[in-house]
């Protein structure tokens, strides 16, 4: 994660929440703090009104000879071009698509085109299984071997040392998450890059968690694959997938004859989402709005992400501290002094998270619970399926909504 020892300047927290319609709704008489970030964030107003002005303005297809339907070509190119300056590649890298979990199965048939029965694929029992299902999909159609690395359940972190030791000469791809969605443990992607380089293996980064939180940079990791989700970071529904230039040139994408065979075109299979493009783009530009300096796009989002890494990591260090204060309270996950997200995960002593949650959301205080889709992390950390209870902070996320979540589990406690 990045580090910074004084925040820059960007807008205020209360101008940030002014975006943000949905921080006005009340429950039970009580202002809504949203703590469920790490499965989808708010939206702010330029999102949406990208998003409508698009469909009422320039609803069309592709690659015809008139004004709407060449806009929206217009339209896509400024967008691949946004989502390259979020992970600093080139717009020709760009896969949009209807989720991350989507475009990683697509991916998935398009590589296992290209191995044979026997060929290997490493996991780590950290991921969520948007980053474990396609694979195993392979061992079934192809005849792939998966092997999954050990999660220390101590510290919810990935043995490394285990990963290099599955390495083998048939070893295709190594496939691990940025970050926990769990738990907030965030992972060392340039090590995981360099084994990978080693045993001349592709390297594959679910960024999902990571992407709110840390500025990607796919030069600096060195992956050939990177997906993550806009509605994650304030955007729609929508998938972005990097794909490395001569890979994305080559690799044999199941496409419709008659469709473009040109990159980055030939992995996006159908009739895209245009307004979630659009919207996607609108949320990238959403957070490079939020620097005082200006510059580049690049430099606004550098500039913003590292505030806003100190400000989540200020209030995941209150949460956590807070909380594991509380008599009944278990904390999962790295504590705030290791790389992780603002995202903490615990469960209380006699009530089921599904109670926590619902209980919580009495005091308008809304997080998740369960396995969020991690279910190997879950299961290793000896848990049931009532899973965890989990609070991810967002950019809007302010101080009193932090000590109101502690109070609350306090007196629930």
């Amino acid at each position: 994660m990045s580090q910074t020892s004084t925040l820059t300047p960007i807008a205020s927290i209360e101008e940030i929440r002014s975006h943000f319609p949905a921080l006005q709704r009340k429950h039970n008489g009580h202002a809504v703090a949203y703590f469920d970030a790490p499965g989808g964030t708010q939206v702010p107003r330029e999102v949406t009104e990208t998003m409508a002005h698009y469909l009422l303005e320039h609803n069309a297809n592709t690659h015809w000879n008139y004004p709407t339907s060449a806009e929206t070509d217009e339209m896509i190119a400024r967008a691949r071009q946004a989502a390259a300056d979020f992970l600093n590649c080139s717009p020709g890298e760009i896969v949009y698509g209807a989720n991350m979990t989507t475009l990683t199965f697509h991916l998935g048939r398009a590589l296992g085109r290209t191995w044979r029965a026997g060929d290997e694929v490493i996991i780590t029992d950290l991921d969520h299984h948007a980053n474990v299902a396609p694979w195993r999909a392979l061992e079934v159609d192809r005849g792939i071997v998966v092997r999954a690395a050990r999660l220390v359940p101590g510290t919810t972190q990935v043995d490394l040392e285990h990963l290099t030791h599955l390495v083998t000469p048939k070893t295709r791809l190594i496939a691990v998450g940025g970050a926990s969605n769990a738990v907030g443990t965030v992972n060392d992607l340039e090590r995981v890059a360099s084994i990978a380089r080693a045993a001349k293996a592709l390297f594959f980064v679910d960024a999902v968690h990571l992407a709110p939180h840390d500025l990607i940079d796919v030069k600096a990791i060195g992956c050939d694959f990177l997906a993550c989700s806009a509605y994650k970071f304030y955007g729609p529904h929508h998938g972005i997938l990097f794909v490395r230039e001569a890979l994305l040139s080559t690799l044999p994408f199941p496409k419709l004859a008659p469709a473009p065979d040109k990159a980055p075109d030939r992995a996006e299979t159908g009739t895209q989402n245009h307004e979630a493009i659009a919207a996607t783009a609108a949320a990238i530009d959403f957070l490079a709005s939020l620097d005082l300096y200006g510059g580049s796009r690049r430099e606004r989002l550098g500039r913003v992400y590292a505030a806003l890494h100190e400000q989540g990591m200020k209030l995941a260090r209150t949460m956590w501290e807070g909380l594991s204060a509380i008599p009944g309270v278990k904390m999962y996950g790295p504590t705030p002094s290791q790389p992780r997200t603002p995202t903490v995960a615990f469960t209380v002593n006699g009530v089921p998270s599904s109670e926590v949650a619902r209980r919580l959301a009495a005091a308008g205080l809304f997080v998740s619970h369960g396995d969020f889709y991690a279910m190997t992390v879950v299961q290793q950390l000896g848990l049931g399926e009532e899973g965890l209870v989990r609070a991810g902070c967002a950019c809007y996320t302010s101080e009193d909504e932090v000590r109101r979540l502690i109070e609350a589990v306090r007196r629930l406690a």
